[in-house]
C-alpha cells in the first residue's frame, strides 16, 4: 500500500506542476490573442525564434525515483517564463512522430517494441524491470506517450527552420534520444529525436547537408550509428570516453571511429580522457577542430544535441563547463547554415545546472551576446586529445593542420615529432643491423608519404617462403588509446626488442621478410580530398603485391598484420583473391582493444581459405572474447588467442611465441617443391 501511495503522490505532483505551467501558457496565449486596441499600434507576428514544450511529455516517469526526472523540462521552462523569454518566442504545436517518420531510422521491429511498452500488465512491467534496467531504461504506461510526442517534438521545430518559419528553435523535450540505436533503445532512449528530425528534414525539404553537434557528456551511439557510412551529415561529438570505459562503453566512440565507406571523415569524435573537461577545454576544441570542419563542411542546418550532463553540478557527468561556455558555443554555431539552428534538448540531471544552461542557450538564440568568459588555458590532456584528433581528422579534411595543434612548448622550427624519430630509428636499426633493403614506391604520391618504409630482405625474390609484416610502429596514438600514458623510450626498447626478435626467428628458419610500414610521413602537400589514408595503404600492399610478391618464388607466404596494418592486409586479399589464396598459408592478426578483427568478404572460398589459416591474438578484455560476443562472429576466424595485455606493441611482443607456432604448425602442412615457379 505504502508503494503504490508513493506512486500515486509522485503522479499528482508532477501533474499539478505540469498543469500550472502549461495554464500559465495557456493564459499567455489566450491574452495575446485578445482584441488589439486602437491605441496600440499594429505588430506583425514576426518570431524568429520558436519553442516545442508539453507536459504531457511528463508521463513518462519512475515511482522509484531517476534521474531522468519529469522535473528536467518543467524547471528549464519555468526558467524561460521566469526571465520572460517566452513571449519572445513562437510556441510551436508538438505531435508524436508518425510511424514512417521512425522507420527513416529505426527499424520495424524497433517500432514495434517501442509502441507495445504501452500495452504492458503491471505484471509484465514487473518481470521485465531487470531486463530494462540492463538496458538503462525505466517503463510505464505513458513512456510510449511520451517517446512519440518527444521525436515528434524534434522533427517540428526542425521542420521549422528548415522550412524558414523560423530561424531558429529549442525543442525542449524528454526523455531524450541519442543512445537510441535503429536496432534497440538504451540509455534513457526510446527513439533517436536527433536523428529522425534530420532524415525527415532531408525527406521533405531541400536541405540536404546537416551538421549534428552532440555535446552531452556521454557518446551519442546511436546517432553516430545511424549515419555512419551518410556523408551528408556531419556527425561531432564530444564526450567522456576514458578510454572506452564511461558510458556507452566501448571503442565506437574513439577518435578513429570516423565513419565508414562514404561516410568517411564525416563522423568526428573528441574524447575526453578524464572527467573535469569545462569552458577551457570545450572553447579549445571548438577553435581548433569543431569549427574549422564546420565551416569546411559548409551545412545548411545545424542541429546541437544539447546534453547539459557536461555542466557544472552535474554528478553523472562530473564536467564543469558553465552556462556562459554553453552560450558561447551556441554562439559560434549560430553562425553557420545562415544562422538556420535547431537545439534539442537531450541529458542533463542537476535541475539547477540544466535549467541555468539551457536559459543561457536560449538567451543566445534570441540574439543576446554571451557572457564574458575569464581567460581560458586549456588542460594538457584535452590539449593532447586535440591534437590527436586534429591528426586523424587531417586526413579528410583541408582546414586542419595538426602542427598547429600539437601540444609543444619553445620548439625550433626545425623539430620532428616523437613518432618520425621512432620510426625512423627503428628503420635505421632494421638497415644497419639485418641488411634490410628498402623498397621504391610507384608514385610520387606513395614515395612522399612512404619512402623508405618499405624494406625487405635480399633473398625476396628467390626464397621460397616469405613473411610479409605490416604494421604502424611508431604511431604512439595507438598506444595512447589503450593507456593513460606512453612512454617514449620504452616504446624505442619495445620496437626494436620486437625487430630483433622478428628477423632472428626469420633467419634461423630461413625464411624472407617484406617488412611495411604503413604510418605515413605528413604530408608536404595537402592530400587529395577522396585519397585517404586507407586508400593510400591499400594502394602500397597491391604495388607490392602485383611487383614483388607476385614476382617472387615464394610457394608459402605468411601474412603477419599489426594494430591498423590487419585491415589493409584483408583489403588486398578482397582485391586479389585468386591469387592471395593461392600461395598466402598463414594470415595473422595482432589486434587492439580499440578494432574488431575482419575477415575476407569476397567469396565463400576466401572465408573458407581465411578460417583454415587464421590466428587472431587480441587482448584478453578484447569485446570478441567477452560474454556478449556472437558465436557466428567468432567462427568466422580460425584460432583466437587471448592475452592479457592491452598495448599493441608489447601485446606482440607477448604473442611471438604463439606466432612462432602457429607459423610452424601451419606450414609443416605445405612441404615446399623443387618448382622453380609457384604454381604448376
Amino acid at each position: 500500500m505504502a508503494k503504490s501511495t508513493q506512486t500515486h503522490n509522485v503522479d499528482v505532483d508532477n501533474e499539478a506542476g505540469s498543469l500550472l505551467i502549461t495554464k500559465a501558457a495557456d493564459n499567455w496565449s489566450s491574452i495575446s490573442r485578445r482584441p488589439r486596441s486602437s491605441s496600440v499600434p499594429l505588430k506583425p507576428d514576426n518570431f524568429a525564434v520558436g519553442y516545442i514544450y508539453s507536459s504531457q511529455m511528463m508521463s513518462h516517469f519512475s515511482p522509484h525515483g531517476h534521474p531522468e526526472q519529469p522535473l528536467r523540462i518543467q524547471q528549464i521552462w519555468r526558467t524561460i517564463v521566469q526571465d520572460q523569454l517566452d513571449k519572445r518566442m513562437k510556441w510551436i504545436p508538438i505531435r508524436e512522430v508518425l510511424k514512417d517518420e521512425a522507420l527513416l531510422v529505426h527499424s520495424e521491429d524497433h517500432w514495434d517494441k517501442v509502441i507495445a511498452i504501452q500495452h504492458l500488465s503491471d505484471q509484465a512491467r514487473a518481470d521485465s524491470e531487470e531486463y530494462y534496467e540492463q538496458m538503462s531504461l525505466y517503463v510505464m504506461p505513458g513512456t510510449t506517450r511520451a517517446a512519440l510526442l518527444s521525436c515528434g517534438g524534434v522533427i517540428e521545430a526542425s521542420l521549422a527552420v528548415a522550412r524558414n518559419e523560423l530561424k531558429k528553435t529549442f525543442a525542449i523535450v524528454r526523455p531524450p534520444g541519442h543512445h537510441a540505436e535503429p536496432d534497440e533503445h538504451m540509455g534513457f532512449c526510446f527513439f533517436n529525436n536527433v536523428a529522425v528530425a534530420t532524415r525527415v528534414v532531408q525527406e521533405r525539404t531541400p536541405l540536404k547537408k546537416i551538421l549534428i553537434l552532440d555535446w552531452d557528456v556521454h557518446h551519442g551511439n546511436g546517432t553516430q550509428r545511424a549515419f555512419y557510412d551518410n556523408p551528408l551529415v556531419l556527425y561531432i561529438s564530444l564526450h567522456r570516453y576514458e578510454q572506452g570505459t564511461f558510458y556507452p562503453c566501448g571503442p565506437y566512440g574513439s577518435l578513429i571511429s570516423v565513419g565508414e565507406g562514404p561516410g568517411v571523415g564525416y563522423t568526428v569524435n573528441i574524447p575526453w580522457p578524464e572527467k573535469g573537461m569545462g569552458d577551457a577545454e570545450y572553447i579549445y576544441a571548438f577553435q581548433k577542430v569543431i569549427m574549422p570542419i564546420a565551416m569546411e563542411f559548409a551545412p545548411e542546418l545545424v542541429i546541437i544535441s544539447a546534453g547539459f550532463d557536461a555542466a557544472a553540478g552535474d554528478e553523472l557527468g562530473e564536467c564543469l563547463v558553465s552556462p556562459a561556455g554553453y552560450a558561447h558555443m551556441t554562439h559560434m554555431l549560430s553562425g553557420l547554415a545562415g544562422g538556420k539552428l535547431v537545439v534539442a534538448l537531450e541529458g542533463g540531471y542537476n535541475l539547477d545546472s540544466i535549467s541555468k544552461s539551457a536559459l543561457a542557450v536560449t538567451r543566445v538564440l534570441l540574439g543576446q551576446p554571451p557572457d564574458e568568459l575569464p581567460p581560458l588555458e586549456a588542460n594538457e590532456s584535452a590539449t593532447e586529445t586535440i591534437w590527436l584528433v586534429a591528426r586523424e581528422q587531417s586526413k579528410y579534411w583541408k582546414c586542419l593542420d595538426p602542427k598547429a595543434c600539437e601540444p609543444r612548448e619553445d620548439f625550433e622550427e626545425i623539430s620532428f615529432s616523437m613518432p618520425e624519430i621512432l620510426k625512423a630509428h627503428r628503420q635505421h636499426y632494421m638497415y644497419k643491423t639485418h641488411s634490410l633493403m628498402q623498397v621504391p614506391m610507384m608514385t610520387p604520391e606513395l614515395e612522399d608519404r612512404f619512402s623508405s618504409q618499405i624494406m625487405c630482405t635480399p633473398d625476396i625474390f628467390d626464397n621460397k617462403t616469405l613473411v610479409v609484416f605490416v604494421h604502424e610502429f611508431g604511431n604512439l596514438r595507438l598506444e595512447l588509446e589503450s593507456s593513460a600514458t606512453c612512454d617514449a623510450n620504452l616504446e624505442r626498447s619495445y620496437l626494436i626488442d620486437f625487430s630483433k626478435q622478428l628477423v632472428s626467428w626469420i633467419k634461423e628458419e630461413g625464411y624472407s621478410l617484406l617488412d611495411a610500414n604503413l604510418y605515413p610521413k605528413p604530408a608536404k602537400i595537402i592530400p587529395v580530398r577522396h585519397k585517404t589514408i586507407e586508400d593510400m595503404a591499400k594502394d602500397v600492399l597491391t604495388y607490392l603485391w602485383d611487383n614483388y610478391i607476385q614476382l617472387s618464388n615464394a610457394q608459402r607466404i605468411v601474412f603477419i598484420g599489426h594494430g591498423p596494418g590487419c585491415k589493409p592486409l584483408v583489403d588486398l586479399v578482397n582485391h586479389r583473391t585468386v591469387s592471395v589464396i593461392k600461395v598466402v598459408k598463414v594470415f595473422i592478426q595482432v589486434l587492439g582493444l580499440q578494432k574488431m578483427p575482419s575477415c575476407p568478404q569476397d567469396t565463400e572460398d576466401a572465408r573458407a581459405w581465411y578460417q583454415k589459416c587464421s590466428l587472431v591474438i587480441v587482448p584478453s578484455t578484447h569485446p570478441i572474447v567477452g560474454p556478449i560476443v556472437k558465436p557466428r562472429d567468432i567462427r568466422r576466424h580460425g584460432t583466437i588467442i587471448p592475452i592479457s595485455e592491452t598495448r599493441q606493441i608489447k601485446l606482440i611482443v607477448r604473442g611471438i611465441p604463439a606466432i612462432k607456432d602457429f607459423v610452424k604448425e601451419q606450414l609443416s602442412n605445405y612441404p615446399l617443391s623443387n618448382r622453380t615457379t609457384r604454381y604448376p
